[in-house]
């Protein structure tokens, strides 16, 4: 019982950071409470490589120079 009442605490704090990086930081926006936090989810995203909006279907199609791992 332990170990899902555990796993089940850190799915919501996930959530609850992924729900206050969409709020504030990823429109740009900085917290007023928690401006540390911010800052550093900011930080934590640049230094991984994420799609944006204008990457569209390009992240499921193959580069044309890129061959064909299946027909």
């Amino acid at each position: 019982m332990l170990p899902i009442l555990i796993a089940m605490l850190l799915v919501v704090l996930v959530a609850g950071l992924v729900l206050f990086y969409v709020a504030y930081p990823h429109r740009g926006q900085k917290p007023a409470q928690a401006e540390w936090l911010g800052e550093a989810m900011t930080k934590a995203v640049n230094r991984f490589e994420t799609l944006d909006e204008t990457d569209g279907d390009a992240a499921v199609r193959p580069r044309p120079d890129e061959p064909r791992t299946h027909a």
